[in-house]
């Protein structure tokens, strides 16, 4: 990430990102640039095409193609004031954004700004972005997704409470990631309301599906019902071919290795103990 002489625009604006910073990648260990210039503009109107503006719970996102084949979003808050422009080559390895407004507003453009360019630069690299809470046990790793409100969270923090060994690796947006069959789990700079920001890694045991139920009980879903109950949760783009084909390829390659389930549930302890002694001892992950 770039960014040019500025009074406004530095690294300060994403605390969360200071325990992921690294030494400077080489060749293909560099997924992407983004710079960071409040002189970049608009693509001409006449040079794009809109595709859909989307309300992001906290905010609106404008997506517009253009005429190379990458993209325009503009990045609103909550209360509609526009916080950065960003321009993306086609498969996203080179992007640059401008800011706009104060301090809050630059935060909430960059942060969105990296997460997105972030989701869509991995989606060629048999990596996810995912809308989950996630839990560890004796390293393992237990995304729980569902709709916002739906008691993810609520889920996670019963494992926190009734199963020993348990820690939280993030409460928003963990990322998924396949290396040489194998499929792993890590923390991220994004997690939601709660700041856990933590640049840890576990082994993905299962993926659990949450449905608010009046009694606690769990499902094991066949791999068709696997992969329509997983990809909402992914950060897609439906009407990108080439990165849509890659997230879905990449799902197809996590359910042949990962359980998928889904918990009818209250948010109470019964219900933890049920998920963890079927997603967690049933699978054999108890066993040091």
């Amino acid at each position: 990430m770039g960014f040019p002489p500025n009074d406004v625009n530095d690294l300060q604006l994403l605390p969360s990102l200071r325990p992921f910073l690294t030494e400077h990648g080489k060749g293909n260990d560099v997924l992407f640039s983004l710079r960071v210039d409040d002189q970049t503009k608009p693509w001409p109107k006449d040079k794009r095409e809109r595709i859909r503006v989307f309300d992001t719970g906290n905010g609106d996102t404008i997506v517009d193609l253009l005429d190379n084949g990458g993209y325009q979003y503009i990045i609103k808050d909550i209360h509609g004031r526009e916080c950065c422009l960003l321009i993306t080559n086609k498969d996203f390895s080179q992007c640059q954004c401008a800011l706009n407004g104060n301090n809050t507003m630059r935060k909430f453009g960059l942060n969105n700004a990296l997460m997105l360019v972030f989701a869509f630069a991995s989606s060629y690299r048999d990596t996810l972005l995912v809308h989950a809470s996630l839990v560890r046990n004796n390293g393992w790793g237990y995304p729980f997704i569902a709709k916002s409100g739906t008691g993810k969270s609520t889920q996670v923090s019963m494992w926190l409470r009734y199963i020993p060994g348990s820690d939280l690796m993030n409460d928003d947006n963990p990322i998924i990631r396949i290396i040489e069959d194998n499929v792993y789990i890590y923390g991220s700079p994004w997690s939601g309301k709660t700041p856990c920001y933590r640049k840890v890694k576990a082994r993905l045991g299962a993926i659990t599906r949450i449905d608010r139920a009046k009694v606690n009980s769990i499902e094991k879903l066949s791999p068709i019902d696997a992969f329509a109950s997983f990809l909402p949760s992914c950060s897609s783009m439906k009407w990108d071919s080439d990165i849509f084909d890659h997230i879905c390829n990449t799902i197809g390659k996590i359910i042949e290795h990962v359980p998928v389930y889904t918990l009818h549930c209250l948010p109470n302890q019964e219900a933890a103990e049920i998920c963890y002694q079927e997603i967690h001892i049933n699978n054999g992950h108890g066993r040091n």
